[in-house]
């Protein structure tokens, strides 16, 4: 992943060793806003500090992307947690718990933080009590200008469900879609009859496929851990996700005659024109890419597309979307429903979040064309304008 403009160590890095199984976790801050950072917490097997350190400057520019001088929402510092275990281990919440209890000093006064890959909300807020938090976001909480008015706000706004699915669910994959749709009407080109292969049917894969084939787009390949969904026809979208379970696997009884399973790594060479890596890191290398026929790929996951494979996906005509643009209306939503910039109503979030990823969407490709250049490097260039100016008004500690 390359580094963002002005970028520095992080302000802070730590690894932590359960004393009951010996997994490791970790937690970094990229930097502080007005003492407080903002990212989530991810559970899987192999989770690294480097990759925990990448999560965290991916969420300073995250943060800043999505700064609105307007707004009530004061963009936050950067920060990640990891987790070295496979959140099915029948371990692992012994390992979650004990984890936030050691980070309680941190979640406390200076990182926020929610669900991520491994973990859902309800989880990691189950564990937060146990561990004697008042809350995951507990930090930023003295920045609020009535706590307790925007604490029910967000709680209500989690009660929400649409179709059977929560609302904070669905707004990260809303963003994304709405990312794929801002980019095929910059491209001049229909909804219908457009193709996606999606990988990982979680939170993010889930709601992005329920989102664009809702639109018009045909869903032509789903994978999870199991392997590769395939329809060329469009897979029954709505009929797949009441068939998952907690860790977004398609009961395979749900499947249409005309529905194939293939090998797990099939959903990057389908015939499709847009590919969306909704799942883990890393998971577009050098030796891979070459399999891909899609015009686009739209990160939904953090840090999907490595970045020797982005040069060459770039090489040979197809435009990556970066993670930190696509992916970041979860974090977007969290803040702008505490802060008050919009109520617990699903249809006022999504409208939300539809305009301000098409303007940051939008914004970023024109920074590419007029630049030359990929529309990562447009991103961080946004950014690196961006910074000093939330800086200036806000202060940070980096």
């Amino acid at each position: 992943m390359p580094a963002a403009p002005a970028a520095t160590d992080p302000l802070m890095s730590l690894t932590w060793t359960d004393h009951v199984t010996g997994r490791r976790g970790h937690l970094v801050v990229d930097r502080l806003v007005r003492g407080v950072s903002s990212g989530g917490l991810r559970m899987r097997d192999g989770c690294t500090l480097d990759e925990v350190t990448g999560l965290a400057r991916g969420m300073t520019m995250k943060e800043a992307l999505h700064y609105n001088p307007d707004g009530r929402y004061v963009p936050l510092g950067g920060a990640k947690g990891g987790i070295d275990c496979d959140p099915r281990d029948p371990e692992a919440y012994g390992v979650l718990v004990r984890y936030l209890r050691a980070m309680r000093p941190y979640i406390e006064r200076h990182w926020t933080t929610g669900e991520d890959l491994g973990l859902t909300q309800d989880l990691v807020d189950r564990a937060a009590a146990e561990a004697g938090l008042v809350s995951s976001v507990q930090a930023v909480y003295p920045l609020l200008d009535d706590e307790a008015g925007a604490r029910r706000r967000l709680a209500d706004a989690f009660a929400v469900e649409v179709d059977g699915i929560g609302l904070d669910e669905l707004v990260g994959g809303c963003g994304v879609a709405e990312s794929v749709l801002a980019a095929l009407d910059r491209a001049g080109l229909p909804y219908t009859g457009t193709r996606v292969s999606v990988q990982g049917l979680g939170t993010m894969g889930g709601a992005t496929a329920r989102f664009l084939a809702r639109a018009g787009l045909t869903v032509v390949a789903v994978a999870d851990v199991r392997g590769t969904l395939v329809n060329p026809a469009g897979l029954d979208i709505e009929t797949l996700l009441a068939a998952r379970d907690a860790h977004g696997t398609v009961d395979r009884a749900a499947l249409r005659p005309g529905d194939r399973e293939l090998p797990g790594a099939a959903w990057l060479a389908v015939d499709a024109d847009v590919l969306v890596p909704a799942a883990v890191s890393y998971v577009i290398d050098a030796t891979n890419q070459h399999h891909i026929r899609a015009r686009w790929v739209v990160e939904a996951a953090n840090m999907p597309v490595l970045p020797g494979a982005e040069e060459l996906l770039t090489a040979r005509g197809i435009t990556v979307l970066p993670d930190v643009v696509v992916n970041s209306g979860t974090n977007a939503w969290w803040w702008w429903t505490l802060f008050g910039d919009i109520g617990a109503d699903a249809d006022e979030a999504f409208a939300h979040t539809r305009r301000a990823m098409r303007l940051l969407i939008d914004l970023m490709l024109a920074r590419a064309e007029a630049d030359g250049t990929t529309p990562r490097a447009a991103a961080h260039a946004i950014v690196a304008e961006r910074l000093p100016v939330i800086a200036e008004r806000f202060g940070w500690y980096r």
